[in-house]
């Protein structure tokens, strides 16, 4: 992605960002204008914006050239409906978890003049996502398809974060209720659609695709944020917090992570034991525990061997796909991700 893209995706979100705080269905007065343009400034533009900017660069490898000026805005405004949909999960999503900071600054309702307005906040940020695609797309064929993908993958992804929730119901702390396959529907869920899905989805739609006939290319996609959650889940322990901008809290937050789920399948019955005692406790000596459990069980070693894996049977899929180009949408997400470090 040249810087020259990066900073026409950053304009788009200005154009956004004006035409929400002047939308017409609603009576702004200057209060609300700037609560809104703080709130947006705050939550949205300030991840990594790979999502966002997946959508510019896969709808540019499918065309295979250059884009025009339309083409720039129309992807970059799908790019930021994926960041506006991310920033409506995340502000939600820390006060669930009780979460302190987020892109190394503290989480939006933790900031005192905000609070539990986080909550509504969060709705207004998923209902500007419609305002944008009706804004910019309601004149495309391909509109009521953008529509229907968004609200199929929000649910998606809110189902997935249910099961993520029930799972790890503090008041019943069962580490049995683990497993692979408990880890993996979760992820799939709340993580693999939305993230890795959902802008290529544009990008084909944009392109004028048949989405139905991209069942292959979708399945590759939730493979490939299957494996993103497994880097994270490492990252959580084994990251620094400089470089991930996040403290870690899986273990104390009894979070179903693929580390406790691989930790459960190579230990002993007394590592077991030592698991289930420290595992979801907030106090540091039983976090230190588990994490020094996790060195004795090696699995940082363990883990790579599962990214050399996923990797190789990752590239085996993409080479299957009859398309080039489509190939390298899909190579170049991969490349982005492999052996990531935050």
């Amino acid at each position: 992605m040249s810087t020259d893209l990066k900073s026409k995706f950053l304009k788009v979100y200005d154009t956004l960002k004006s035409e929400l705080i002047n939308d017409p269905a609603f009576e702004f007065d200057d209060d609300s204008r700037q609560w809104i343009e703080k709130m947006l400034d705050y939550n949205v533009p300030g991840g990594k914006l790979n999502r966002g900017l997946s959508v510019v660069d896969s709808y540019q490898l499918l065309k295979g050239g250059e884009l025009t000026d339309d083409e720039i805005f129309l992807s970059s405004a799908l790019g930021w409906c994926i960041e506006w949909l991310q920033a409506y999960f995340l502000v939600l999503d820390d006060i669930m978890d009780e979460s302190h900071t987020r892109r190394g600054q503290p989480c939006w309702f933790r900031l005192p003049k905000v609070g539990m307005i986080a909550a509504n906040d969060g709705i207004l940020l998923r209902n500007h996502v419609p305002r944008i695609l009706k804004n910019h797309f309601r004149g495309k064929p391909y509109y009521v398809d953008l529509v229907d993908l968004f609200n199929e993958v929000e649910f998606q992804t809110a189902s997935g974060q249910m099961i993520d929730l029930i799972t790890t119901l503090v008041g019943e702390k069962d580490l049995s209720k683990y497993s692979l396959s408990v880890h993996r529907r979760i992820v799939q869920y709340k993580t693999a659609y939305y993230s890795f899905y959902l802008p290529v989805a544009c990008a084909l739609l944009m392109f004028g695709e048949d989405l139905d006939k991209h069942v292959e290319v979708k399945n590759v996609l939730v493979e490939m944020g299957t494996y993103f959650q497994v880097q994270d889940d490492y990252l959580d322990c084994f990251g620094t917090p400089e470089v991930i901008g996040k403290i870690g809290t899986d273990i104390e937050d009894f979070k179903c992570s693929w580390l406790v789920v691989k930790a459960l399948e190579l230990a002993n019955e007394e590592q077991k034991k030592a698991l289930h005692e420290n595992y979801g406790k907030k106090d540091p000596a039983s976090v230190a525990k588990v994490k020094e459990l996790y060195h004795t069980l090696n699995l940082q070693a363990v883990f790579e061997d599962y990214e050399a894996t996923s990797y190789k049977k990752l590239i085996t899929s993409i080479e299957n796909h009859p398309s080039k180009a489509v190939q390298a949408v899909l190579k170049s997400f991969l490349g982005k991700i492999y052996k990531r470090q935050k």
